[in-house]
């Protein structure tokens, strides 16, 4: 259930996606879990300073290990072609071009171990390893003159100790000496229990050597890093105040002193301030952050300030939209901004008066399993853009932007996927019972036949300040291979329709966001293709909490599967991995203070309503909504006889759920199976 950075009445008419619909339905063969295996996906573009060349990430399934694989590979903006650049054994990410473009820095395990820093001249294809460190390095930034590059370490430290152990005879096969934990958070989806120690900044010569450590101090300085002009500062993000760790959001921008080592507060205002980048002046420092009004959502605002920190001002003020990277122009008189706008990503220019001008559109993420928005860019000096973009029928591929033309370069999936039929998407018109529209979109299955009803599976996000788009989903494919139509939607609470829109749900969530859902079920059976008496609903972390808090709320669905869930707030506040964030945000005061607020916005307080058939699903490493919620779940459904399994995905972190593919169509695979003991005959057509 992530924050972003910085958080019944109905229409009748569904107008089709043209350019983001599937190909035809034919007589290819349908998505099947296997072919998950098959499916690549394009993430990190970074195109080179003289725009010549894209580097990019390509990831592929190993079926051999069942795992994705990072490569990197490189692309051509003119032709299109491709070259592999890093693509031998171990996983290979986070490339990075120098200064003068001539050498290319990048993350690799080519080696076993933790991955270490490795740079690559172009020219002679010669590569040398940078570093040998016991964890691996992140955040790397090419300093100016391209001597140097700096990055982001854990510096692990003894951690707390209390009191002391006998001495072990020699050769004694003793128990595990005790685990001591001080932290207030003390484990990480998809990084288990953490290790006492903190995350600092090291620089260390791009040709190699001894790596120096420049910041310092029980605080964790965080990435991304940015050298000013002149090579003798840093730039970074931090909370560094005594009580850290219970403001999660008051981070600061950081100025580093390279050669002494001194750091300097830039910014100062209650909430989040980072993504630092500097004009190619030196004068200028452009920022994400806002000001913290302990609301569940923030849009993060693009601000600029002087290199000494004076001058602060926003140049987005008036977008209500949540501004995610920015890059620098190479004349200094502008930003690129990445925003996500109705589901979709796109990158702007903005001048530094706040004049906006959207560039590039359809950019999408480098997630599978969903429909989520999302997307990456870079720049060139010459201001074409390299960026990774994808529609409801493919993932995500590399693309360009230059002089107001967009041309898609790579076609990873084309092999994959050009010969299976899939599902259509197309969007559905829904108003709320309080007349706001709700986006929604709808997925019908290979080969539907216009007038035909079929089963409905509604698609719940989670977040639940995240938002779907037109993107691809394997989720939804498979589900509408297996003869499913698939809604999902933006209920209220979403991100990229404006602030108001996502606070909708401040301090009562769930809680108006149901009524959006019911009100899209209702338009998906006016539509004409949801049978109303065969409905069924999913929906992972926070679509896990509403896919409970409806079958507690009504029994119209003849089957549900929640997934990754929260049952109770109080046991999640308390056990989920960001311990200071939810009480302070979601609540605005702790259990103990105000219990039955917490009581009467949890799922299990519907419990004894409950009569749909329940699956529960979750990762068995899930530290964001712990096993236990699911578990509780689960359990108190048993006790009321209520059909009911409990399905653990070993080994599986909450933002990991579905990152080995076997286990991504597996999970798919048993919803199906649920939802199918409790299908009943289709209804005739209209």
């Amino acid at each position: 259930m992530p924050r972003r950075a910085f958080t019944c009445s109905l229409l009748l008419a569904a107008s089709p996606l043209p350019a983001l619909a599937a190909p035809a339905a034919g007589p290819n063969p349908i998505l099947q879990g296997e072919d998950l295996f098959n499916l690549e996906v394009a993430s990190d573009p970074q195109i080179s300073p003289d725009g010549s060349r894209i580097a990019y990430v390509r990831r592929s399934n190993d079926v051999m290990t069942d795992r994705a694989r990072p490569t990197i590979w490189l692309v051509d903006p003119k032709s299109g072609a491709q070259t592999p650049l890093v693509a031998g054994p171990g996983a290979h990410s986070q490339p990075r071009w120098s200064p003068d473009g001539k050498r290319l820095a990048y993350v690799s395990s080519a080696e076993g171990g933790a991955p270490q820093l490795f740079v690559r001249w172009m020219e002679s294809g010669a590569t040398a390893k940078v570093t040998g460190l016991p964890d691996s390095p992140s955040s790397i930034a090419w300093s100016p003159d391209g001597t140097r590059i700096a990055y982001v370490l854990n510096v692990p430290d003894e951690g707390a100790k209390l009191g002391k152990a006998p001495a072990k005879p020699e050769g004694a096969n003793w128990a595990p000496a005790l685990e001591v934990i001080d932290k207030v958070v003390y484990r990480a989806d998809g990084g288990g229990y953490v290790k006492p120690g903190f995350d600092h900044i090291f620089m260390v010569s791009a040709d190699g050597g001894a790596p120096r450590q420049l910041s310092y101090g029980p605080f964790h300085d965080g990435g991304p890093l940015a050298w000013t002009p002149d090579g003798n500062s840093i730039l970074f993000s931090a909370v560094r105040t005594t009580n850290w760790e219970r403001e999660p959001v008051n981070s600061e921008i950081y100025t580093l002193d390279v050669r002494t080592g001194a750091i300097a507060a830039l910014t100062s205002r209650n909430g989040p301030d980072a993504a630092p980048v500097i004009s190619p002046d030196g004068r200028t420092i452009a920022y994400l952050g806002f000001d913290d009004q302990l609301r569940g959502y923030e849009n993060a605002q693009l601000y600029v300030m002087n290199r000494d920190g004076s001058n602060i001002r926003s140049l987005t003020k008036s977008l209500d939209r949540s501004v995610d990277k920015v890059e620098w122009a190479a004349d200094g008189k502008s930003l690129y901004a990445l925003y996500d706008d109705e589901g979709m990503n796109r990158v702007a220019r903005v001048t530094l008066d706040g004049r906006m001008t959207t560039l590039a559109t359809g950019l999408s993420g480098s997630g599978l399993d969903r429909p989520y928005s999302g997307g990456d860019f870079s720049v060139s000096k010459n201001g074409t853009l390299a960026i990774t973009t994808g529609t409801t029928a493919r993932p995500a591929d590399i693309s360009v932007w230059s002089g107001g033309k967009q041309r898609q370069l790579t076609r990873l999936n084309d092999e994959a996927l050009s010969g299976k039929a899939l599902g259509a998407v197309r969007t559905l018109s829904v108003t709320a019972p309080d007349g706001r529209t709700i986006p929604a979109w709808l997925v019908t299955p290979p080969n539907y036949a216009k007038g035909k009803r079929v089963p409905l599976i509604l698609e719940i996000h989670g977040g639940p300040h995240t938002a779907y788009g037109p993107s691809f989903s394997t989720d939804a494919q498979l589900y509408a291979a297996s003869g499913y139509a698939v809604l999902y939607t933006n209920p209220r609470g979403s991100t990229s329709y404006g602030a108001d829109f996502a606070n909708q749900i401040h301090h009562k969530y769930p809680g108006d966001d149901y009524g959006d859902l019911m009100a899209a079920v209702d338009s998906a059976i006016a539509s004409g293709v949801a049978d109303p008496d065969n409905l069924f609903v999913t929906g992972g972390s926070g679509g896990g909490v509403l896919t409970a808090w409806i079958v507690g709320k009504n029994d119209r669905f003849k089957a549900a599967a929640t997934q990754k869930p929260v049952i109770d707030w109080t046991s999640f506040t308390l056990t989920a991995d960001n311990t200071p964030f939810f009480a302070k945000y979601w609540f605005g005061k702790m259990p103990w203070e105000d219990p039955m607020a917490y009581w009467n916005r949890s799922p299990l307080s519907l419990v004894g309503n409950v009569k749909t058939p329940t699956l529960v699903v979750v990762g068995s490493e899930d530290y964001r909504t712990p096993v236990s919620e699911a578990e509780q779940y689960y359990s108190a459904l048993q006790l009321r006889g209520v059909p009911t399994m409990l399905v653990k995905i070993t080994g599986a972190s909450h933002g990991g759920i579905a990152a080995r593919p076997s286990q991504s169509a597996a999970k798919a695979s048993a919803i199906l199976a649920w939802f199918d003991r409790y299908k009943s005959k289709p209804a005739a057509a209209d």
